[in-house]
């Protein structure tokens, strides 16, 4: 510890104040952002849509930071994007930006010398250039291509010093460009897995009931007129906790599940005489195979069933599952 620094004087009460201050403070700095959402914000939008290249965010410090997320954010919503630090560009770096590139660049002050630096190489190279500050009037603000107000009246800060307001500014703004050109591009749910095949939104939108159902080999299926007795034996062996039954071609004809079962039990029905065509349930629930494996889960838990049958157009008999099969597949 510092052993100049001020003693310090917590106040419960004192905080909860300025808690909530800096929420309502950072609240009403993205609500004014909706005035500025015009001309310049269009023209930004298909500004980058109508380049060749990527879209190169920068910024030093704490717009460094803002600028980093609005990169991959971007990137992740199907506009290539990246981050390239402005110290390290005078460096080197500036051999990643091209003439078919868009760079946004982020300065609250519109003054940041880094970025100064850089911009006539960047204008040289050809490159467009957005800027994002909270000074209209700044050099940054002039010398862009468009320039989007991200401006606040006041940060959280007590002191009004530390870059609070207007970074969740920036990095608001930063957001809805990256929503406008997702929307523009017609990016969808599938398209976003397709860059997180990693995280669960991936396994669910990517993951189809053929890659997780049991296949044809490992389903208990029978024929209507086996004695019931020997069904259920077929369907404890299976394990799946239901028999199928089929006509010779394959084609579902119906299902006897566990449930079934333990309802018989329940209602005294005799299971030891008969064939399993007189006890089975007829139209059973099925999903195609092409299906996403959340639809699969959609369904079950809407008809309270914790088992499919999976069949193709013809209705013939290609593969099962159960909650189960989910649960391992980390779909659910």
């Amino acid at each position: 510890m510092n052993p100049n620094s001020p003693p310090c004087r917590f106040s419960p009460e004192r905080a909860l104040e300025l808690g909530r201050q800096t929420l309502e403070i950072e609240a009403a700095a993205v609500d004014a952002l909706k005035n500025r959402i015009n001309g310049n914000f269009a023209r930004a939008v298909e500004a980058i849509l109508s380049s060749q290249g990527r879209v190169i965010v920068s910024g030093m410090g704490k717009s460094g930071h803002v600028a980093r997320k609005i990169a991959a954010t971007m990137a992740s919503t199907g506009t290539p994007a990246y981050f390239v630090h402005p110290a390290e560009a005078s460096h080197g770096d500036l051999g990643m930006i091209t003439r078919q590139d868009v760079l946004l660049a982020l300065s609250n002050s519109g003054e940041s010398e880094e970025l100064l630096n850089i911009l006539p190489a960047v204008k040289r190279q050809g490159a467009r250039l957005i800027a994002m500050t909270g000074n209209p009037q700044s050099t940054l603000a002039r010398e862009a291509d468009i320039h989007l107000d991200a401006g606040v009246t006041q940060e959280a800060c007590p002191h009004n010093l530390a870059p609070t307001a207007s970074t969740t500014a920036a990095l608001a703004l930063g957001d809805a460009l990256a929503v406008a050109l997702l929307d523009a591009r017609g990016f969808g749910p599938e398209d976003f897995a397709l860059s997180h095949p990693g995280g669960s939104l991936g396994r669910r939108l990517l993951t189809h009931v053929r890659d997780v159902m049991r296949n044809l080999e490992r389903i208990p299926a029978i024929a209507p007129a086996t004695p019931t007795t020997d069904a259920i034996v077929a369907m404890s062996r299976g394990g799946l906790g239901l028999v199928a039954i089929v006509d010779p071609a394959g084609r579902v004809l119906g299902i006897f599940t566990d449930g079934d079962l333990r309802r018989a039990f329940e209602q005294r029905i005799d299971l030891r005489q008969g064939e399993i065509g007189a006890v089975m349930h007829t139209a059973p629930h099925t999903i195609a195979p092409e299906r996403l494996a959340v639809e699969a889960v959609e369904m079950m838990e809407r008809l309270r069933i914790n088992a499919l049958l999976v069949t193709d157009a013809e209705s013939r008999l290609i593969g099962a599952l159960n909650m189960h099969d989910l649960f391992t597949a980390k779909v659910i």
